[in-house]
Parts: C-alpha cells; structure tokens; sequence
C-alpha cells in the first residue's frame, strides 16, 4: 500500500506525499531509561524551565537516541519523523518513502551541564554526514543527515558544519551533505520505537554502517 514506484532515495513532493491523519500517535507516559515524564499539558515533549531542545536526524533513529540519552546533562531523548510533508505519518508510511520525512531523535538538555555545541559534536562524530539520502547500509530519505534548529541554534549549527566540512576536506573525504533547516514539525514515532535499544540491548543501531549495536 505504501511503496512507491521511485527511488526512496529521490525526496518525493509535497503534491505526491501521503495524506496523512489529524490524529497524533499515543506517546508513552514516561522515558523508559531515566522514568522522566515524556509530555506536557499541551501534549509535546517536557521541557522543564530553563532547558532546551535540539532536533537531529543520523540515521536509524534507534541508534541515533541512545548517543544522546546516555549524555550527562540530557533529560529527555524520543524519536519521530520531521522534515517532511505527511501529517501525523506511520513508520511503515515514512518506510515507503512517500512522506518526505527523516528519522530524527529530539533531545531535551539542560545547558548548565552539556551545550548545543557539545551535542553537534556527537552529532558530527556518531556516523557519516557525507552520504546524502543514505547512512551506511540503510537507504531513503528518511536516513538523511540533519540537523533541525530552535532559536538561536542555526548560526551556531552552520559554523560548526564548516569546521567539520573543512576537517574532512583536509582528510581527503567527501563534502558533508547534511541539511541544516529551522526545526519543522516533530510527529512522535510509535512506542515500540521509544528507547528501542534499552528494551532490545542486542538490536539493530545502524550507526557507523554496522549491523549491530551493543551497549557501551
């Protein structure tokens, strides 16, 4: 029902995108790992007074959100779909690659303990911003580097891609390809996909192009 006959490598158009739904996907109440509460009154992500948000895609959002929860000074950690046009899309829907969307891991950090720029580093260093609408084995767009900014955090995003893409350069490797945009939409993903490393220790990560992750 929901592959397309394209490259899922192509980004499909808003005009050709799934429709979508109005209704949200249930979120569990709290954070598997650290048994923080996941949402607000207003039904987003928690974001306790003076912490902030960041938005990455890297891959497989499974790995991706292990990176960031197992950090010193981050409170929340969830994966969704962003970047795309489908409103309120399944897996299997951003899967087919007919709703533009990226996996992405949102991180909720307090700035006293870990800052934007120390996040961007393990960003930058948790797998291959080179690889355009792929990373390592896994191919679409929904595998696409990004990198997703509230507030001030674009200018901040920009300059730090220059220094990487420049240390790459000098290496002899290719330019990094990852999209640096203000943060879109974020679509909580399906529960089972929340913290799916801490409830499937042996799963597939994905990041780095391997096939399997275990815990540090």
């Amino acid at each position: 029902m929901f592959n397309r006959m394209m490259d899922k490598k192509t980004m499909v158009s808003a005009a050709d995108a799934l429709v979508g739904r109005s209704t949200s996907i249930a979120v569990p109440a709290e954070h598997y790992v650290n048994h923080h509460a996941m949402l607000n009154d207003a039904g987003d992500i928690a974001v306790p007074e003076g912490y902030k948000k960041a938005l990455f895609g890297l891959g497989c959002f499974w790995g991706a959100e292990r990176k960031f929860w197992q950090l010193d000074g981050v409170y929340l950690t969830a994966v969704g779909y962003a970047a795309g046009y489908t409103p309120n899309p399944g897996y299997e829907e951003v899967c087919s690659g007919a709703t533009g969307h990226n996996e992405v891991v949102i991180v909720v950090f307090d700035p006293a303990v870990i800052s934007y720029a120390d996040l961007l580093k393990v960003f930058w260093e948790s797998h291959n911003p080179t690889q355009g609408m792929q990373q390592g084995n896994d191919s679409g767009t929904q595998y696409r580097s990004g990198i997703y900014c509230f507030d001030d955090q674009l200018n901040i995003a920009e300059a730090s891609k220059q220094v990487y893409n420049q240390a790459l350069s000098d290496g002899g490797y290719r330019e990094i390809t990852t999209e640096i945009i203000a943060a879109p939409v974020f679509y909580f993903a399906e529960s089972y996909h929340q913290q799916y490393l801490a409830k499937n220790p042996g799963g597939y990560c994905g990041l780095g192009g391997t096939s399997v992750c275990y815990p540090e």
